[in-house]
């Protein structure tokens, strides 16, 4: 049930004065509930209790905490379509939409339990004492990763499930031995607190402390702020945009003890289609990249907002093939009306622009928050000389970029900033000429997709869902698939330790028999 209130804990609480409420954007209206906004001292109040609650959690074993994610995916389940029906009225996406992002969180919360049914994930390793070793004899030294403590998540507006209350982040934080605290976001808080409720039954019923998980409202900056400035808090996580994970960057730096940012933020995810490619499959082409473009009305980081190809005829006539099969596309709504109003903002600054062609936009009436597809072009020149077509449209927009030839594509690959993803359309005669966009790319981007298309994100571990900055904070971590527990541990050595008072994980017998890094050879044995 729906409550308008934080949870502090496993405690409800409303006691400030400031309230909201929530927007249906296909309606047009607003929705019923009130939504009240944490005070200050809520906010002390839940980072307190998460720090209480990270020196008995960073203890809980990895199968207990396996326990509690396994209970978080079910007690989701259970909200069944009370769940889904928030949702959709505080989005404007389709059913559909609402049921395959709970399965992926439901999956997401699966897999990180069952990384942690064992503590091979923790990547232990053994270095042995010699003692007979000159000049200076060698210690004992074994390593760990161990959690950082409370974490904040900020929730994400474009996925109210898989990348918010009990997404990615708080999974792999409550999976690393974090306690976490989100920060809802105010376009969904409905289903945001009907998520949390789900938590907070699943850790009182695997006995978890109180205060290993809480709920914060708020549509300002400043609950946001208190929550990151706050020395009880070790590391954040954000999916949102390039100034809001800056700002809260920039907030954890200036602390008196920095905290790390984990933020995934901003994209256009280059699509690099070859003269050869056009040649052979343009309407298949066309015809793929139409769908992605406006899938989700184009509200995914990876939505392929850059597209570049090589001048010609056969180039030019695709992009006008492109355009016509985008826009036939129906509108679709957004998820906000300051979306569609930001959209709208956007597609206009880089559709001023000198030299930019809007070939094809929708431009009959569509209903209040209904997004209009645009497919722009403009010259490689042009592009290279104007920053401002560099920025992200977040919405059913892209713009192809007319290249004189292969050297200045990748001079633009190469003054892009940093990005999710790149994409190579290509066929199998031009492989051995791709080396000096394939090594661009790579510079640029966290993942390089193959024919195919960027939108689609699996959740797997090979999977990097980041990139160099701005698309993320950290391009070293992935926010998406098991590795992204890493973001929340770090590396802890014990040295000449005697063996009865290390962690299973490090005993000579090892107990569990899980595979170790034992002077310098993965192995299950003893020491």
């Amino acid at each position: 049930m729906i409550t308008g209130k934080n949870y502090i804990g496993n405690r409800l609480s409303a006691t400030g004065s400031v309230s909201r409420k929530t927007f249906n954007p296909k309606l047009n209206i607003e929705n019923e509930y009130e939504f009240y906004e944490a005070t200050l001292e809520e906010v002390n109040e839940a980072t307190e209790l998460a720090h209480q609650a990270f020196k008995e959690y960073r203890n809980v074993t990895g199968a207990k905490r396996a326990e509690f994610l396994h209970a978080i995916a079910d007690e989701i389940l259970a909200l069944d379509d009370e769940l889904i029906q928030a949702y959709t009225s505080e989005t404007g996406l389709p059913e559909g939409r609402a049921i395959g992002e709970r399965g992926r969180t439901v999956f997401q919360l699966r897999s990180f339990a069952e990384l942690i049914s064992n503590e091979e994930w923790r990547e232990n390793t053994i270095d042995s004492a010699d003692t007979n070793r000159t000049p200076a004899p060698k210690p004992d030294i074994r390593k760990t990763n161990i959690p950082l403590g409370p974490v904040v998540v900020f929730a994400a507006s474009n996925f109210p499930l898989a990348f918010s209350t009990a997404g990615g982040d708080t999974a792999s934080a409550l999976a690393s031995g974090c306690p976490v605290i989100v920060k809802s976001h105010a376009m969904h808080s409905g289903t945001g607190e009907l998520v949390s409720s789900a938590i907070i039954k699943a850790a009182e019923k695997t006995g978890m402390p109180n205060g290993v998980f809480s709920n914060i409202t708020g549509s300002g900056r400043v609950v946001g702020a208190a929550l990151v400035k706050h020395s009880k808090v070790k590391a954040v996580g954000f999916t949102g945009s390039i100034s809001g994970g800056r700002a809260l960057f920039n907030l954890a730096a200036n602390r008196e003890e920095p905290i790390p940012v984990f933020a995934e933020m901003g994209s256009i995810n280059p699509v690099i289609i070859t003269p050869e490619a056009i040649a052979k499959r343009a309407d298949e082409i066309a015809t793929t990249y139409a769908n992605s473009i406006t899938v989700g009305t184009g509200q995914f980081c990876t939505n392929p907002g850059l597209i570049l190809t090589i001048d010609g005829d056969n180039t030019r006539s695709f992009i006008k093939d492109l355009a016509e099969k985008s826009t036939a596309i129906a509108p679709q709504c957004m998820l906000h009306p300051n979306i569609k109003r930001d959209f709208v903002e956007n597609r206009a600054t880089i559709s001023s622009q000198s030299g930019v062609e809007v070939v094809a936009s929708l431009t009959e009436e569509v209903e209040p928050n209904f997004a209009p597809t645009q497919i722009s072009a403009v010259s490689g020149a042009d592009f290279l000389t104007n920053p401002k077509m560099h920025q992200e449209v977040f919405g059913p927009f892209s713009l192809v970029v007319r290249c004189k030839d292969e050297a200045e594509l990748v001079e633009i690959i190469n003054n892009l900033e940093g990005q999710l993803t790149g994409t190579i359309l290509a066929e199998k005669s031009e492989y051995q000429n791709l080396g000096n966009i394939v090594d661009a790319l790579q510079d640029r981007v966290g993942r390089i997709i193959f024919n195919g298309v960027p939108t689609g994100v699996e959740v797997c571990p090979s999977m990097t869902h980041g990139g160099p900055y701005p698309a993320s904070s950290d391009s070293r971590f992935s926010a998406v698939g098991t590795n992204a527990i890493k973001r929340w541990v770090r590396p802890f050595s014990y040295q000449d330790w005697p063996n009865e008072l290390l962690p299973n994980a490090l005993k000579n017998e090892n107990p569990d028999e899980i595979i170790r890094t034992v002077d310098g050879t993965y192995s299950n044995a003893k020491v």
